[in-house]
């Protein structure tokens, strides 16, 4: 017989007063081992393993990160990121003489590898490939610069006559959309729970994913994919991998698992990143599928590893990707109950400084 059962068989009147003792002892524990950074890694050490699959998914993400650097190919996180340092190096205020020298060398590798291997999409390839020229147009010679230019030169793929370079500002869009319409749209979208029974079409969610992948991400690295479950019967099973969803899984249309790859990231600094970044790409999609007439309910997902183990298992997830969250999409059934829940008002949000 396990504790569980154990506590289980008490009598009522016993098992307030022992809680409340074990509360109390846990957190005697934890005042003790928050004073400083080493008792915190002794408690996480052995009190508390809550932490064992982030430790284990960082590192595994750092070792795909390095395998990824060193195979012939493409490693696209790599090569945005310094692509995007590199587009923020132009735009400088005064732009520097020389700049990149410390990595333009690698950048120009990963390009020449994975144009070689035609491994990369053809908007990344099109897009680094301007910036790269741009940036050799502009930049002064150290001998890792030039020596990085003649090897762009040699693989250098010339594109059509619009270029994906930095712009200035007055060329974007007007905005068509007034403060008082966004309103709208933000109060339109509420988490929904019941849907109809009708299927959502492949089509919307690609629109809808188009218009997500706008959202800003760290560098431009977007690391996350979206995983589609349109089936009502495997949206269900999937959804049911998630805690507070017993009482409306099973009327889930389709839906969708935000999904973070830490193999993006050499350091362990970044591991954040993927739930910001993928939050952002979330937030876009929920409103995008708002415009297209469909409502959506973001699923929590906390860090439990029962529950990490069966998702991943259902998703067939590496190690290292890690789910952000659950996104539950269809038709809003108009007879359907939303939650009024009251938000902060900009007093209580702001904090002027």
């Amino acid at each position: 017989m396990n504790l569980k059962s154990i506590a289980q068989a008490l009598p009522e009147p016993l098992k307030t007063p022992l809680k409340q003792a074990r509360d109390g002892i846990g957190l005697a524990l934890i005042r003790l081992c928050s004073r400083n950074g080493f008792m915190a890694s002794l408690y996480y050490c052995f009190l508390s393993r809550e932490f064992d699959r982030e430790h284990r998914a960082v590192l595994l993400g750092r070792l795909r990160f390095a395998r990824l650097m060193r195979r012939k190919g493409e490693n696209d996180p790599f090569l945005r990121r310094n692509v995007h340092r590199l587009e923020k190096g132009l735009i400088m205020r005064p732009r520097r003489g020389t700049f990149a020298d410390d990595y333009i060398g690698a950048t120009v590798r990963c390009y020449a590898d994975a144009a070689l291997s035609r491994g990369m999409p053809t908007g990344q390839q099109r897009w680094a490939g301007d910036v790269l020229n741009d940036y050799f147009a502009a930049v002064g010679s150290t001998p890792r610069i030039d020596s990085a230019r003649d090897t762009f030169a040699s693989v250098q793929v010339r594109g059509d006559a619009s270029r994906c370079v930095p712009y200035p500002h007055s060329q974007l869009p007007e905005c068509p959309v007034s403060y008082e319409q966004l309103l709208v749209l933000f109060r339109r979208r509420r988490s929904v729970r019941w849907y109809l029974d009708k299927p959502v079409d492949n089509e919307l969610i690609r629109q809808a994913v188009r218009a997500s992948s706008l959202a800003p991400s760290a560098c431009n690295r977007q690391p996350f994919r979206f995983h589609v479950i349109n089936d009502p019967a495997r949206a269900a099973d999937v959804a049911s991998c998630a805690g507070g969803t017993a009482g409306f899984h099973d009327n889930l249309p389709c839906l969708i698992a935000v999904v973070g790859d830490l193999g993006a990231y050499p350091e362990a600094r970044d591991r954040h990143v993927i739930y910001i970044d993928g939050s952002l790409a979330a937030m876009q999609l929920m409103l995008a599928f708002e415009s297209l007439g469909l409502s959506t309910c973001p699923i929590n997902w906390p860090d439990i590893e029962a529950a990490e183990r069966r998702l991943a298992q259902k998703l067939g997830l590496a190690y290292h990707e890690r789910t952000v969250m659950l996104l539950a999409v269809g038709y809003a059934d108009p007879t359907g109950g939303i939650p009024y829940s009251d938000k902060k008002t900009d007093e209580e949000l702001i904090v002027f400084t």
